[in-house]
């Protein structure tokens, strides 16, 4: 079989730049590939194109193909520091150990590691004091909390095979720090679809529809009777407070919610599973809860 050769360009986390991540996806999506990936033209990778390219590339070993992350192409030297340093490049081949920095590492979760997950959120990601941000035990341990439940969502529902992925940063030129979780199940909207059932009506729900569905307190696809919604009002509250940034791509469907309020939308390319991908900004004064508003 012929190798096929895709090249990853510089990729931030605009719309743009997934909309490019799920084309990769879709040029990939068979069983039997066999891949290379090129840096040659990468001139700058962000956590969430690192998260994503790594449960890419299981995926497609999953469908007994092969990946090749050919780091001789990778010229540019941010890149193969920091893919060097979350643990990326040697989790794909690359002899160098991954080190402490401002980076959140690398992450792959082929089962439900609660006590691992949670120190990860707690620790790496939120436990560091990023820039001058000092958050209280209960601010920190709460918003963990919400994010665990994206991971216990992802196994729970996602029926996804080969598990989830995580990567963040903190960009100090920004004061921002990211995080993204994906996998490569069903999707929430074609779950949700499933969920209701095969009346025609349900079947034909636009994706937009399906996550503001999910995103209702209450609404859940469990079927063990506990009613449980994806675990994000709390999220969404703190990323209002933070002016920060909360989004979801999944299928062709997209929800943000920020500073302005929350809004979904269908978008013209899809894939098939979910990302969440979260933006904080680094400053003690929007890191608290609504009632520590006013506590010095």
């Amino acid at each position: 079989m012929t190798q096929k050769v895709i090249q990853i360009l510089t990729l931030n986390d605009g719309p743009h730049d997934f909309a490019r991540l799920f084309g990769i996806w879709n040029d990939v999506n068979d069983y039997f590939e066999d891949i290379r990936f090129d840096f040659s033209r990468c001139g700058f990778l962000r956590p969430n194109a690192v998260a994503f390219l790594g449960g890419l590339a299981r995926l497609i070993e999953s469908r007994m193909g092969s990946v090749t992350f050919d780091w001789n192409t990778l010229h540019n030297s941010w890149v193969r520091t920091t893919i060097r340093q979350n643990g990326f490049a040697s989790a794909f081949g690359d002899p160098s150990a991954p080190w402490d920095g401002t980076s959140i590492p690398y992450r792959e979760d082929t089962a439900l590691d609660m006590n691992g997950i949670m120190d990860y959120l707690t620790y790496d990601w939120l436990g560091k004091g990023w820039g001058k941000t000092h958050l209280s035990e209960r601010v920190r341990d709460a918003i963990a909390g919400k994010m665990w439940e994206i991971y216990n969502n992802a196994f729970e529902h996602s029926d996804s095979k080969i598990g989830v992925f995580s990567c963040g940063q903190h960009f100090r030129n920004k004061n921002e720090l990211c995080l993204s979780v994906i996998d490569f199940g069903l999707g929430i909207p074609a779950k949700i679809r499933n969920f209701v059932g095969t009346d025609p009506r349900a079947q034909s729900l636009p994706s937009d529809a399906c996550l503001r569905w999910a995103f209702t307190r209450g609404k859940s696809t469990c079927t063990g009777g506990v009613a449980r919604g994806l675990g994000l009002d709390l999220l969404k509250e703190f990323v209002r407070l933070n002016e920060g940034k909360l989004e979801i791509y999944s299928n062709d469907g997209y929800a943000i919610v920020d500073k302005d309020g929350e809004r979904y939308e269908n978008r013209d390319i899809s894939f098939e599973g979910t990302v969440v991908h979260i933006t904080l900004r680094c400053d003690e004064n929007l890191y608290r809860f609504r009632d520590e508003a006013e506590q010095p």
